[in-house]
């Protein structure tokens, strides 16, 4: 997935249009988005690695910047305020991560907001947690203001009606909820969380969408040092039934599995996968949806050029595909066709990174245009298009559409590259970041969503 250090750049770089005749001091996102290995089968779950937090869901986590010289806070420690606009009393938090400040341990906020835990390896799998992580929020409107040290791959936890069940295996490692096994004592509880790391340069935090939609609403607010307010609003509280009742007429539209994606307890809409997350256990689902598409791209840039700006040290790349049906852009930079599952999942066949540099760079451009459809509409991408094209041909990414639409202020991560803009374009992944923070603002529930 891609590195802390490229998402920074990448939000700092979007600030302003790139100068082409100064030397780019930005990387390129370049690290593979997510894998296969980044979510855990029954089996899997009781296999981790040693001092590793494990995922079983197939997340977008960025968290991995090494700490720099400067301080993100002085104390090393960072207030975040939990609040539940909810319109339940029955809401819990739970804050997860690698204590960077303590040889990366794994690491548990306990039930009091200020206690951490460092939980001691098991001897065997699938044990209980030896204290009470769950941070009761409240009533409605309530606020729980809770203290956490630097941590790295870290996520805020919400839940509502139902506590989560996290478990630890040898290591120790964590295992944490999962909305790929139905056999996961979390699988039918109403969740979500967002994605941070808080190290000694920074706090950076996301809502995200790469795996699901869930019925409980995550909007994020940054304050620091200078005064300034950063927010990414979320969905309101029927956000989810908005992406639902968008999912179900796609497949009116079209007959394809969009609706499928919904995942019901009780005969009420409980989440939404992503198509990605959908085809891990049902890979037949959209199989040969994205096949025509992919023929009219290789069509058009067999005799057309094709110029992906790489927004990195290596400017624009131009690419044509080859009499053997390969996109070469120079330098071992080949592309085969891609299929449903590389595009969905941005990180498999030819969208998997490696060793080669300029590959790396191009495959974020190229996987995000293929998400949004516009490698028809303009020969460059990332800047030949703006987001008021994106998914307007009929074999887009429509969970991806719909999720935006139903965001507030339109951001949120909807696939692993979904922070791939334009220079100088509106970004549209919901990530917010500083070096001088000073309360971060984490509200569950969606009531009084606003757009900044």
């Amino acid at each position: 997935m891609p590195s802390l250090v490229d998402r920074i750049k990448s939000l700092v770089k979007r600030q302003s249009s790139k100068q082409k005749d100064q030397p780019k001091a930005e990387q390129p996102t370049t690290t593979q988005p997510k894998t296969d290995a980044h979510y855990f089968t029954p089996e899997k779950q009781v296999q981790p690695q040693n001092n590793q937090i494990q995922k079983p869901l197939k997340v977008y986590n960025r968290a991995a910047m090494q700490p720099t010289s400067s301080a993100a806070t002085v104390t090393g420690t960072l207030t975040v305020a939990l609040v539940n606009q909810t319109s339940s009393s029955q809401v819990y938090a739970y804050i997860t991560g690698l204590a960077l400040d303590n040889n990366n341990a794994v690491f548990l906020l306990q039930s009091d907001a200020r206690t951490p835990y460092y939980p001691a390896s098991p001897s065997s799998t699938g044990q209980a947690l030896a204290a009470n992580c769950a941070i009761p929020l409240g009533g409605p409107g309530n606020t729980v203001n809770a203290t956490i040290p630097r941590l790295a791959g870290a996520r805020i936890w919400f839940s509502q009606d139902k506590e989560l069940t996290f478990l630890l295996n040898p290591g120790p490692g964590l295992v944490e909820p999962s909305v790929f096994n139905q056999s996961d004592p979390n699988y039918n509880t109403n969740f979500n969380f967002c994605e941070f790391t808080f190290n000694s340069a920074q706090v950076f935090v996301n809502i995200s969408y790469v795996d699901f939609v869930s019925n409980l609403p995550v909007a994020l607010t940054l304050n620091d040092t200078a005064g300034s307010v950063q927010h990414v609003g979320g969905m309101k509280p029927d956000g989810l039934a908005t992406v639902a009742k968008g999912l179900r007429a796609q497949t009116a539209k079209d007959g394809r599995r969009w609706s499928s994606l919904i995942v019901q307890s009780g005969g009420k809409d409980l989440r939404a996968l992503s198509p990605n997350s959908g085809i891990t256990n049902n890979p037949d689902w959209f199989a040969t949806y994205w096949t025509d598409y992919v023929n009219q791209v290789w069509s058009r840039y067999t005799t057309q050029p094709l110029t992906v700006d790489t927004q990195a040290q290596w400017d624009e790349v131009t690419g044509k595909v080859d009499s053997s049906g390969i996109l070469d852009f120079g330098d071992g930079s080949r592309f085969a066709k891609p299929n449903s599952k590389d595009i969905f999942g941005n990180s498999t066949g030819p969208f998997a990174t490696g060793s080669n540099a300029k590959t790396n760079a191009i495959i974020p451009r190229l996987a995000a245009a293929f998400n949004r459809s516009t490698l028809l509409l303009s020969n460059n991408t990332p800047n030949g298009t703006n987001p008021g094209q994106y998914y307007k041909a009929d074999t887009t990414n429509h969970y991806s559409r719909i999720v935006h639409a139903a965001n507030v202020d339109g951001l949120g991560y909807a696939f692993p590259y979904d922070d791939v803009s334009p220079d100088g374009g509106q970004p549209q992944e919901g990530a917010i970041f500083s070096f001088s923070p000073t309360k971060l603002t984490v509200t569950v529930g969606g009531n009084n969503a606003y757009a900044q």
